[in-house]
């Protein structure tokens, strides 16, 4: 795909945005994964996994042979069931969670629900988060936005893998969703871009220490990718050139950055891969 073959007309919702609004409708790989029996067996907890990178992610572990659990936000019950019919037409389970990751009980609950519906926990994918860039400079974020931000982007990711430790045994897999905002911060996006340096952070430092329990710690950065969340924090000129700044020219779908979490999940594959940071962005540098 090109930049010419890509067309985002301007377009706007209010957070946590939706799919089905959008347009084009992005691709999650629905029509193109296919999977070689990579997880078979596996049981993934995958936060923020009702639509974008999250439900890519979803449906390619799926067709890879795991069964998974999908926390999502009640709002997002429209986007969390067709996740879910994916998944089942893989012939997997999935465990729907409703809940708001940015409340401490809520979060460490989600890790319960996911076991106990999955019956054990193989994989973690950190995958939740939130921006805003409606705004023209650091005067404009306020401290309800911060705490939105840093509990949905850091907090929550220290309570649910502090609880999914708990279950993780030998060959478990903790996945991060950092971003090239980590490397390539933009103005509007100070808070979230802080929040994705501090998670390269924790990767590096989760897997030294976890390491010796047979436990690897990885995250992936995306660049530009068209998820719902462009459209709902963005301004709506802005969405008409999204990716356009990316050396190959254009955005990239979730289905493009859910081999990267297939990946680094998989023993068969990366069993030697721990405190790394995978970046899937279009060709700008993650270092």
């Amino acid at each position: 795909m090109s930049q010419q073959d890509q067309q985002f007309p301007a377009q706007q919702q209010e957070p946590p945005g939706l799919t089905a609004p959008m347009s084009p409708t992005p691709d999650h790989g629905e029509s193109s994964y296919e999977g070689h029996g990579l997880l078979t067996g596996r049981r993934a907890l995958i936060t923020g996994g009702d639509s974008g990178i999250g439900r890519a992610v979803a449906i390619a572990y799926a067709r890879e042979g795991a069964d998974v659990a999908v926390v999502h936000l009640p709002q997002e019950q429209e986007d969390a069931d067709e996740t879910k019919r994916w998944v089942e037409q893989a012939g997997r389970t999935c465990v729907l969670i409703p809940t708001d990751l940015t409340d401490e009980a809520s979060a460490r609950g989600a890790v319960a629900t996911a076991v106990a519906g999955l019956g054990g926990l193989d994989i973690l994918v950190n995958n939740a988060g939130f921006q805003m860039a409606r705004r023209e400079s650091i005067a404009d974020i306020t401290s309800d936005d911060l705490d939105r931000t840093f509990k949905t982007n850091l907090y929550a990711l220290f309570w649910v893998t502090q609880t999914a430790l708990e279950h993780l045994g030998e060959g478990g897999v903790i996945l991060n969703n950092s971003s090239i905002q980590a490397y390539q911060p933009s103005e509007t996006l100070l808070d979230y871009a802080s929040t994705k340096a501090a998670i390269n952070n924790f990767t590096v430092n989760l897997a030294a220490e976890v390491g010796s329990r047979g436990i690897r710690v990885n995250a992936v950065a995306p660049g530009p990718i068209w998820t719902p969340l462009q459209p709902a924090t963005q301004f709506p000129e802005k969405i008409e050139k999204f990716g356009a700044d990316a050396p190959l020219g254009r955005a990239g779908q979730p289905a493009e950055v859910a081999p990267a979490f297939v990946f680094l999940a998989a023993d068969s594959t990366a069993s030697y891969v721990s405190g790394t940071v995978l970046g899937v962005t279009g060709g700008k540098p993650v270092f």
